[in-house]
């Protein structure tokens, strides 16, 4: 208990700590307290809300992505498919291969010369996309490569809850006349929906923190910074720039930013759930 306590609570404890004071490189030794400078210089710079910005993009776009083809994968895999389990397998794939081979392999792909996605729109007599130099194609890159390693595992959650539907219920309403949409939308959504919430709040908090696709896709932010999240950036700044202190300082906002969420979010979906 007293080993488990140090590994969480010692990192977490010693990044506050940080953050109220002045710890560079250059004041490795004798930083010293400075209070809420750090957090002062953040809120005062235009970058911490185009990050935070850039991150909300991020994880919405994600999460929505990573939800709406999970549970369509789920409904299809759900029904008498011929050769489900061999789909089942086939579409956990990207979930099971490890972030860091999938996001360089990806990176190969989207070389603009040689990489085999532009080769195949040129196959297509479509317009080459400069995925890894223009700004926006660069940040739209990384949210492909993430979108498809994240949605198996809100396909499984979604198979697992659907599988655990009476089947009574849909009778009832096929009896009743429903439709496939009426049966989904009054049956399928209300029994699946308080096993999705925590789903969608893991995944949430996870992409948000997530830094290792947008990290090796983008190269490091490229091109000329304009890809980074909060997370990437407090990477950057703490490992290239050494200001320790003010990294720190921003851990904590994204912190405290995501408690925040996972509070409300909690708050809303205990009625919700009640209701259903």
């Amino acid at each position: 208990m007293a080993a488990m306590l140090l590994v969480v609570l010692f990192p977490l404890l010693y990044n506050f700590y940080l953050a109220f004071r002045n710890m560079s490189l250059y004041h490795f030794t004798d930083h010293r307290f400075v209070g809420l400078e750090q957090f002062r210089e953040i809120f005062s710079q235009p970058v911490f809300y185009v990050l935070f910005g850039k991150s909300l993009v991020w994880t919405v776009v994600n999460v929505t992505l990573h939800l709406a083809i999970g549970l369509f994968l789920a409904v299809l895999l759900a029904g008498p498919v011929r050769g489900r389990a061999f789909y089942r397998t086939l579409l956990i794939l990207p979930w099971a291969m490890p972030q860091y081979i999938s996001a360089l392999t990806w990176r190969g792909m989207f070389n603009y010369e040689y990489g085999a996605v532009n080769l195949i729109l040129q196959r297509l007599h479509l317009p080459v996309v400069p995925w890894l130099s223009d700004p926006t194609w660069a940040f739209v890159a990384p949210i492909i490569v993430n979108v498809w390693l994240g949605f198996p595992f809100m396909m499984v959650v979604c198979l697992g809850a659907l599988t655990a539907i009476p089947h009574d219920l849909y009778e009832a309403a096929e009896l009743d006349g429903a439709s496939a949409w009426h049966k989904f939308r009054h049956v399928t959504w209300p029994q699946i929906l308080p096993v999705l919430t925590p789903a969608v709040l893991l995944g949430t908090v996870w992409t948000f923190n997530s830094m290792v696709v947008i990290w090796l896709v983008s190269q490091q932010g490229r091109p000329a910074d304009q890809t980074h999240i909060m997370v990437t950036w407090i990477y950057k700044v703490a490992f290239a720039y050494y200001r320790y202190s003010y990294a720190a300082a921003f851990s904590v906002v994204v912190f405290l930013i995501l408690l925040g969420f996972v509070i409300f979010t909690l708050r809303r979906a205990t009625p919700l759930e009640s209701k259903t």
